[in-house]
């Protein structure tokens, strides 16, 4: 019987690693995220609303177009899918706003406050067992996070459409850390639904390219600077939209899954490292000490070591080896 179960508990090992490899992908595609942002709406002088709205808007034109045949229309009966798509909106706007008054990378650091809130109600509201070294893994990247931003960051850009108040985008950054641990609880909960990943990513398309489109018509945005980006910001916007919008968002949602909101986001101080380079390269926001570079070694090392610490366990528990 043991000879038996070895093989399925490696098997199960190396499919664990694979998700986990996504996850940190994913996790490095929405780092980018806010630079990306703060660039296309300061920089570039694209509206706010309209960014998401196009943004949106065309990787769902995109997935409907690939997926149209796969998609389980069924499961949109789900009220789950609702609330969803509703935390989707909150997230998104919240974020959109925080990134638009303060720095990409103050706005993560606010993020990292994410998987302690995800910890706290996966286990008082759920009742879900956390996984082994959660709280150590989010110890060890908050004291990786610390030793990033223990240099001075500047940002030289020069003129940007909106002047900086960072007392407003981290209060805002706050409020999109609290809708990110709801959305990664309820993405969790949808597996119990047999709920796909191409399903929740339509209707997150959906949720924010409507809302927002129809927001930025009611408030009268000036789309006329899209006929004025030059190829720079078309590339950025590419990265913005199938980088982040398609493939981390994706990534994200199947991830999450199947390893769980728990581990998933105690991975998220990695999205500092993508942050901070995407951060030099487009808004001259740069490391300035060596501690900042050990900082992004332990941010970077510490999901993998704690999930071999788990794997290595789980493989030598009496359960595994029956």
């Amino acid at each position: 019987m043991a000879k038996t179960s070895q093989p399925i508990v490696a098997e199960t090992a190396v499919s664990s690693w694979h998700w986990l490899t996504l996850a940190l992908i994913a996790q490095l595609g929405w780092g980018a995220y806010p630079a990306l942002l703060r660039y296309l709406q300061t920089v570039s002088h694209i509206p706010s609303l309209s960014l998401l709205a196009v943004g949106n808007g065309l990787v769902l034109s995109l997935v409907l177009a690939v997926r149209w045949r796969q998609i389980e229309w069924r499961i949109f009966r789900l009220p789950l899918l609702w609330l969803f798509g509703g935390l989707v909106v909150l997230r998104g706007i919240t974020n959109l706003l925080a990134t638009r008054y303060t720095l990409a990378i103050y706005a993560q650091l606010i993020y990292l406050m994410t998987p302690f809130i995800v910890a706290l109600l996966s286990r008082l509201v759920l009742h879900e067992q956390l996984p082994r070294h959660t709280f150590k893994a989010l110890t060890l990247c908050l004291v990786g996070a610390v030793l990033l931003l223990s240099g001075n960051l500047v940002e030289a850009v020069g003129e940007t459409a909106v002047t900086r108040n960072d007392f407003l985008g981290i209060s805002l950054a706050l409020a999109s850390s609290f809708f990110l641990a709801l959305y990664m609880i309820v993405t969790r909960r949808t597996a119990k639904h047999q709920a796909s990943g191409d399903s929740l990513l339509l209707v997150h398309l959906t949720a924010l390219a409507l809302f927002s489109g129809v927001t930025s018509a009611v408030l009268q945005e000036d789309w006329q600077q899209w006929g004025n980006l030059q190829p720079v910001d078309w590339l950025v916007f590419g990265l913005f939209a199938l980088g982040v919008l398609l493939g981390a968002n994706l990534g994200q949602i199947r991830s999450i899954q199947q390893l769980g909101a728990p581990l998933v986001s105690s991975m998220m101080a990695t999205r500092l490292i993508s942050a901070l380079l995407v951060g030099s390269w487009l808004l001259h926001e740069h490391l300035t000490s060596g501690w900042q570079l050990l900082g992004i070694v332990v941010v970077f090392a510490t999901p993998h070591l704690v999930f071999a610490a788990a794997q290595r366990l789980r493989t030598r528990s009496p359960v595994a080896k029956a």
